[in-house]
């Protein structure tokens, strides 16, 4: 039988074509499923994905059938095609990875191309009511912009991948821009003020609605852990409480997003917009400021940006304490800032190669001198299995080991920590 995971495998992952013709040559091939989906699409720096999964959650909670399109997988690809929360079943997986590989033949698709017209695929023979579709890079060029949107959501702008977006904030906002599209509304969170001017510049061209958040970012009222082990935060947010299993101001922020979305879908859609929003209690998101166990952390934070918000939500969660940092980084990104800023909550830090062979990894030299300019003391390892056992046997009392970097290093920890289903369903 056809096996899809092997023949995504055989494309290369890392391989970016930014252009749209291949994907709606593919979509057309297939039959264009993608014109009986009913699309929210997100676009962002960092946020997109734990934004999509509270939308997915709240709707699917709300009884509509839900599809979520995410990117990337942290242990196996059918992570990035969901019905209902949970990854399709391998069986469907296979049977129309195998039908789309036949209506590819004589053309030429990169990894992301074909996975996005199979989700569309797997989305449209499901039946889903509507389908939360993350972009991969950027927006204007990406394939995730192949389809026509219910509702455009941007959650925020900041730096990573300068080479192809641009090397402002701006440049990096009009790339962005890109899925916003007539006649589709648009809701945004928090923006630099160069890239608002650009994102509501475009809208209003587009003559589109524009949402921005109904208020400031709520604080933080205080977090208790739930039945399940999950620190939760609580919030005040339009006069109502909330709780959210996901810890940080970044998620409060996100949450902001969402709130408008479902207010707005809730009349148009026929379900009970505050009863999917309190439903956001259960909501969850692997990979991203996960609470593991009483001690681990993870969170897959890859520009200084992301790791900035983990870090503060580390500083929320545990005021004055100080943890064993376990991180890994590819060279290309910005790994310098990324480790100066998780500084300010190390005891130690426990460095070791993302296991990946595809990139070049910031190299043990380059992260051991970053600690010695810190002044924080700093060991290299082999493997997240070295780098755990260190870790717990270093630990305070009260510390959880925290973990941080490459989304692969997340991948990794989970596979040795939690039982796949965990991370297959949500």
């Amino acid at each position: 039988m056809f096996d899809t995971a092997s023949y995504l495998e055989s494309c290369n992952m890392f391989a970016i074509r930014l252009g749209l013709d291949a994907t709606k040559d593919l979509f057309r091939r297939a039959g264009n499923p993608e014109k009986y989906l009913n699309f929210i699409h997100i676009a962002g720096t960092n946020g997109k994905g734990s934004t999509a999964a509270m939308l997915e959650h709240a709707f699917r909670s709300a009884g509509l059938v839900t599809g979520l399109y995410t990117s990337p997988h942290l242990i196996d690809v059918r992570e990035r095609f969901r019905v209902n929360g949970r990854a399709v079943p391998k069986e469907i997986f296979d049977t129309l990875g195998e039908e789309l590989f036949g209506a590819a033949q004589g053309g030429e698709y990169s990894y992301f191309e074909f996975s996005t017209v199979l989700a569309a695929l797997i989305f449209c023979r499901a039946g889903v009511d509507v389908v939360v579709w993350e972009t991969g890079l950027g927006g204007r060029l990406d394939s995730t912009n192949a389809v026509l949107s219910c509702a455009s959501v941007i959650t925020n702008i900041a730096y990573d991948h300068q080479k192809l977006l641009g090397n402002t904030l701006a440049e990096i906002a009009a790339e962005k821009a890109g899925i916003l599209k007539k006649g589709v509304p648009l809701f945004y969170n928090r923006l630099p003020d160069e890239a608002k001017t650009v994102i509501e510049g475009r809208a209003r061209e587009l003559g589109i609605e524009i949402f921005p958040p109904a208020g400031p970012v709520p604080p933080c009222e205080g977090y208790t852990l739930s039945e399940t082990g999950m620190m939760c935060q609580h919030f005040t947010y339009e006069g109502k409480q909330y709780t959210l299993p996901l810890p940080g101001a970044m998620q409060r922020e996100n949450f902001r997003a969402v709130h408008s979305i479902l207010r707005y879908f809730g009349p148009r859609w026929g379900f009970d917009a505050e009863k999917a929003l309190d439903s956001l209690k259960e909501s969850r998101w692997p990979g991203r400021c996960q609470q593991i166990s009483g001690d681990l952390i993870i969170d897959g934070g890859h520009n200084p940006d992301g790791v900035g918000a983990f870090t503060a939500a580390l500083e929320e969660l545990y005021p004055g304490v100080k943890h064993q940092v376990i991180y890994a980084a590819f060279r290309d990104k910005d790994f310098k800032s990324c480790v100066k800023i998780l500084g300010r909550v190390a005891e130690r830090f426990i460095f070791l190669p993302v296991p990946a062979a595809e990139r070049p990894p910031a190299s043990e030299e380059e992260l051991t001198a970053l600690a010695q300019e810190l002044k924080i003391p700093c060991v290299c390892v082999p493997d997240a299995g070295a780098a755990l056992k260190l870790a717990r046997e270093a630990k305070a009392p009260g510390s959880p080991v925290v973990v941080s970097g490459s989304l692969y290093l997340i991948g990794d920890v989970l596979r040795r920590e939690v039982p796949l289903r965990q991370v297959l369903d949500l």
